[in-house]
Order: C-alpha cells, then structure tokens, then sequence
C-alpha cells in the first residue's frame, strides 16, 4: 500500500478483532485474547450506532471476564492488597524478587510488545493491570451487570481467603446458567457453534484464578494449613482435590510463592522464598567457621603439652618402623603371589571365554544357517500358498461371476469363505439345468411349430386347389388371347412388309445395296485396325509397368528378407552371449562356493590345531607350584632384608642357585625376567625330556633353542 492508503473500514477491523478473539482463546492466550475484547468493544460502540443495550452489557461482560481471567502474578495480588505493614515486610524480599528483570525478561517483554504493535493494541507493554486501568478509565463497568461487579471486587479486592469462595461460588453459579450470546446478530460474523460465544465458557479460567488468588491469600496469613480445610474452602467450586493440588504447582513455578503438600500430616506448609534462597543456605557453615576462629582466638591451646604428645607419637612411629617395613615387604610378597595368580586366572578365563565364544559362534552361524533355510523354504511355501489362493479366489470368481453373482463388493475373507468345490458343483447343477430347460424349451417350441404348421396346411389346402384351378382357368385364356393376338400382329407385319418390298422394287433400291454394304466395311475396317494398334501400345505399356512393379516387389523382398536375416543373427548372438553369461555366473558361483567350503575347512582345521594347543598348554600349567621351603629359601637369601624386584635380581641376589630374575629356585633360565621361562629344566614344548639349560643370562648350549623372552615360549 501506498502512503496515502485510507485506512481499512470499521467493520472489516471489528470482524478482524472478533476472529482474533477466538484465535487467542483456543490458544489460551488468555492476555491477547482480553485486548481483542476490548478492541473489538471498542469499535463496535463507536461505529454500530444500532448495537442494542443487551448485545453492548454482554460484549461489556465479556471484556470484563477476559481480562479477570488473565492469571495474576505475586505482584500483582501484593500491589492490590490493602494488608498492615507486617504483610508488607514479609513480602518486600518477594517483592525485589519481581522487580528484578533478567535477559529472558527482557526477550520475552521485547515479543509481546512487538506482537501488541502487529494486533494494533494501544500499548507496547500488555498486562493485566493495563487492561483493567483501561476499563475503569473507558467507563465500561457501567455497562455491566451487578453480580460481575461483585465479581471483580471479590477477584481484585476481597483478600480474606476463608468467605472469599463463599462469596464467589453463586456468582460464578449465575454466570455458568449464562447464555447471552456475545455477538451482534447484525454483525456480518459468526461462529457456528453458539455455546463458544456465550459468557458460561469463562468459569473455568475464573476459577483457577480464584484458587490462584486464595493461595496466594492463605500463604499469607498462614504458615501451615490442614489439606482438610483447604478442601473444605474449595468444596463449593465442584473441582476435585488432584486439579486443585494441580493449581497449587503452577502456582509455584514463578518461585514468587514456596508451598509444599505434605500428604503424610495431611497439610500445606507455606513458606518465605527469601529464606529459601542460594545466598541464605551457607550462614550456619559460615557462622561455625567464624565461631571456631573467635575460640581459638579468646583461648589459645597449650603449646608444650602439643609438642610432648608429638615427640612421644613420633618416638612410636621410629620403634615400629622396622617391624612395619618387614610386614610391609612381606605383604608386598604375597600380593605380587597373588597377583601371578590372578593374572594367570585371568588368563585362563580369557582363553576359555575365547574359546567359548568362537564355539558359540560357530553354533551360531549354523543356527543361523538353518534359520535362514528354514525362513527361506517357509516363504517359498507362504508364496505357493499365495499363488494358490489367487488362483482359487481367480476361480471363485469366474464361478460366481457365471452364476450370475456380483464380486465386486466381496471381501477377500468373504471369497476364502467360499467352497470351491461346493461351487463348482452348484455352477455344474446350474449349468445342466440351464441346459435342460432350454433343450425343453426347444423341443416345446419344436411341437407347437409342429402342430401349428399341420394345421395351417389343413386349412390350406382347399384353398389352394381353389386358387389352383382359378390361376389354371385365367393363365388358359390369357393364352389364348395372346395367341390370337400374336397370329393376327403377325398377319398385319406381312402385309406391311410385302407393301414395303413392292415400293423398294419399283424404286430398283436392291440395285446398289451392295455396293454400299462394301463401303460401309471397308471403312469400318480402317477404324478397326486403328483402334488395335492403340490397343497393342497399351497393352505393350501395361506390360513394361508390370514388369518394373515385379522388378521392385522382388528387390524389396530381397531387403526384407536380408534385414530379418540380420535380426536372426543378432538375436541368436545375443541369446548366445547370454548365455555364454549365466555360464560364466554359474561357474563363478560355483569357484565363490567351493572358496568358501576350502575356508571353512581350513577355519575347522585351525580351530582343531588351537584346541590341541590350548589343551596341551593346560596340561603343561597343570604342573605343582614351589613349595613353602622354596619361598623361604628365596626369602631368606636376601642379606639387607630390603625388597628387590625380580626383574632387578642378579644371579647372586635372592636365590642360591645360578639363575636370576626370578624368585622361584627351581627355574634354570638365566634371562628375561619372565615368569614361566625355563621351568623343570628345559624349553615348554621339551618339559620333563632334559631339554637344553642355559649357563647365564642370554647364554645357552648350541644344541637349544635360541633365547626369548616370551611368557609361553
């Protein structure tokens, strides 16, 4: 539009505000909604100057009703309580608690004002406390009825909570039983459905305000309060105590209000959200670190009986230190001991698992092998099965389709229902009498043909022998007439032709006949062999066309013939290429099945050659450990008492024999540090044989393996 567009009409702005009202109150935008009341009030009491008074106080009521069932705050039940000062200091922490604004606030401030702008309301901030001030300010309470005034004042200015219900539960009773509709009959808009224009649908958001407002009012004037008599308030409103403990946590979500239902003592504890902050949760620890900080300060401790009670802790500590150390490297010891153990357990459990897990695999992969099999041959079967119920369901209907039946509208459990056998029979038994009948049918109409005709010639005949004899009597005279006739024409045609031979012979015409006969012929004989000599030439043309005719029909037959020769070559070389194809798949399906059966059997095979060796390893680990006499001797050889690693001991430390970096003695290798190297003697796979010893660390005879440092080798 341009700058100077008129601005729209009335009437198209009061029907945008009245679909706007609607909009806001299927979206609970219960804010919104109120301001689109009042706009659409607004223009409807300025421009339909028809409006009746009864349309003007239920379009009044109704803006009144909108904006008190915009939920109210904590501050805006403080702002409009006339309560003592002592109300006033409790509430005054809650109180900066609303003032304050954070970033959301401000975010969510910055939206509404922008919707309010885009609905052209007449304030960038919409609030409650706005669209009342309004109402008040446009004289619209005039225009409502008494009871919605009581009403209001019971919702904005009654704060005691124990008749505040009383008092408002008849008003509420008379606005339900309201049924006045909201919009002008005249109007060029309206709903289809008239209870969502009536003032009763505003009793349920009244009410929760009513609850909202009663919290707030108890939270005030009591600390604790019985779930009974929190009942007994509500009983008269006709909700339940689960809606009304749910009005109880929405009220706390603006952490304005702190309640909390205690249903073991059966009542509502009320609390001040200012002691219940962050800042308030650390004073006892703060006031017990100063307290213990001001004792210490007003009664110094004892310093020498300090520093006796030290020097004799002390003397303690270096009388035990050796014993203490000597347990310790004994302890040390024994859980290195037990740490072999465990690892060697470990080990095993690991191995064992391996083991089991590979089994379970292979079973796995065979069951599911077999799984796939039999899910394969069940749907071959489900598919057999299919066709097969297609072809009967095809065959019922050819059947009930020749008996006459509609299918068309039949179920496929409905034709599974049908007995094809029973069916055929039925249509058979049809058939045949069908049959019967029109072979009765025939041979009925043969009979009466039969008789019909046998008296038709009955009758007839009489009357042909009639007709006979007159048609015999009038063909007799005819024909004697015509004789008569013809013997007396042909007297008279003589008579003619003598007179006419007379006249010629007296003119002597007879004389030169002749002679014009011969030239008439001779004539005639000069058109003739003209027009055959035009008829040769035509004829030899006709044969030169027929002649280049044949000479095309042949060389195209001979283009066909060489064409559809071609494609015949083709096609057979395409079918051969094909299959020259499916040979060369079948042969690599059969080299991929003949792969995967080498390496199932090498699979098996290496599986079997890993089972012998773990078996032979456990039997190999299946030898006894060192016996007690070994460790002590290994224990005893130490000279200083200190612990040495065994991956630090050196051939004279920790063990008599030659060997070292291990503690067991019976173990005859002199390198690595490992702790299953060189036992009984020899290599792992030459146990108990007298395999090769080694003389030092990294030597060995020259008929023993090379050296390792492995853990199983």
């Amino acid at each position: 539009p341009g700058v100077n567009a008129p601005p729209p009409k009335a009437k198209i702005m009061a029907a945008y505000y009245e679909k706007l009202t609607n909009l806001f109150w299927v979206s609970e935008n219960y804010l919104f909604h109120a301001f689109a009341w009042y706009k659409y009030y607004s223009l409807c009491k300025e421009y339909n100057r028809s409006m009746s008074a009864e349309t003007r106080s239920m379009q009044a009521s109704a803006v009144l009703l909108a904006a008190l069932c915009i939920p109210t705050s904590h501050a805006d039940i403080v702002k409009n309580s006339k309560t003592g000062s002592k109300r006033a200091v409790n509430m005054s922490g809650s109180d900066r608690l609303a003032i304050q604004s954070t970033a959301e606030d401000d975010i969510a401030k910055e939206k509404m004002a922008r919707m309010a702008t885009l609905l052209g309301f007449h304030t960038r901030e919409p609030s409650r406390e706005a669209i009342l001030s309004e109402i008040w300010a446009r004289n619209i309470m005039d225009d409502v009825p008494q009871y919605l005034r009581e009403l209001y004042i019971i919702l904005e200015e009654t704060t005691d909570p124990l008749d505040m219900v009383e008092k408002a539960n008849p008003l509420l009773e008379k606005l339900r039983a309201e049924t006045g509709v909201t919009v002008d009959s005249s109007s060029s808009t309206t709903t289809d459905d008239e209870d969502d224009n009536t003032l009763a649908r505003y009793v349920k958001p009244l009410t929760n305000v009513l609850i909202l407002k009663l919290i707030f009012n108890l939270s005030a004037a009591y600390h604790t309060i019985s779930l009974d008599h929190v009942k007994k308030l509500t009983s008269g409103l006709g909700i339940t105590f689960e809606q009304m403990e749910k009005s109880i946590v929405l009220s706390t979500q603006s952490k304005a209000l702190s309640v909390r239902i205690d249903h073991r003592a059966g009542c509502i504890r009320f609390g001040n959200p200012a002691l219940e902050s962050d800042e308030m949760r650390g004073q006892l620890s703060t006031l017990a670190k100063r307290l213990a900080a001001t004792c210490t300060v007003l009664s110094p401790p004892d310093v020498g009986s300090i520093l006796t009670e030290r020097a004799a802790l002390y003397q303690n500590v270096r009388s035990t230190l050796e014993s203490e150390h000597i347990a310790t490297l004994e302890r040390k010891v024994i859980i290195e001991k037990r740490k072999e153990e465990a690892e060697r357990q470990v080990q095993e459990r690991l191995r064992e698992e391996e083991r089991q897990r590979k089994a379970e695999e292979l079973a796995r992969k065979a069951e599911e092998g077999r799984r796939l099999a039999r899910e394969q041959k069940l749907r071959e079967r489900e598919k057999l099965q299919k066709i097969q119920e297609e072809m009967d369901a095809m065959e019922k209907k050819r059947y009930l389709t020749a008996m006459g039946r509609s299918v068309e509208n039949m179920t496929a459990e409905e034709l599974r229902e049908v007995d094809t056998a029973a069916l055929a029979k039925e249509h058979a038994e049809k058939a045949s009498k069908k049959k019967e009948e029109a072979e009765r049918k025939v041979k009925e109409a043969a009979k009466q043909l039969d008789y019909l005709v046998r008296a038709v010639r009955i009758e007839e005949l009489p009357r042909i022998k009639e007709a006979y004899e007159a048609k015999v009597k009038e063909d007799r005279e005819r024909y004697e007439q015509e004789v008569v006739e013809k013997a007396k024409k042909a007297k008279e045609q003589w008579e003619t032709d003598v007179k006419e031979k007379k006249i010629l012979n007296e003119c002597s015409v007879f004389n030169y006949t002749n002679q014009f006969e011969s030239k008439l012929m001779a004539a005639r004989k000069i058109v003739h062999e003209k027009l055959c000599k035009v008829e040769d030439e035509r004829a030899e043309l006709e044969a030169e066309k027929g002649k280049l005719v044949r000479a095309r029909k042949r060389k195209q037959d001979e283009e066909r013939r060489k064409k559809e020769e071609e494609e015949r070559e083709t096609r057979e070389a395409e079918e051969e290429a094909e299959r020259q194809r499916q040979a060369e798949i079948a042969e690599q399906r059969r080299l991929r099945e003949e792969e995967a059966e080498r390496k199932r059997q090498a699979e098996v095979a290496r599986m079997n050659e890993q089972r012998e060796r773990e078996e032979r390893e456990r039997q190999e680990r299946a030898q006894p450990p060192p016996s007690s006499s070994d460790l002590d001797s290994s224990k005893g050889g130490s000279s200083s008492g200190k612990y040495i690693p065994p991956s630090r001991r050196g051939p004279g430390t920790g063990s008599s024999g030659p060997s070292g970096g291990s503690r067991w003695g019976d173990r005859a290798g002199g390198f690595g540090g490992g702790r299953y190297e060189g036992r009984s003697g020899g290599d792992r796979n030459d146990r108990g044989t007298g395999g090769p010893h080694y003389s030092d660390r990294g030597g060995r005879d020259d008929s023993g393996p090379p050296p390792t440092n492995s853990r199983w080798n």
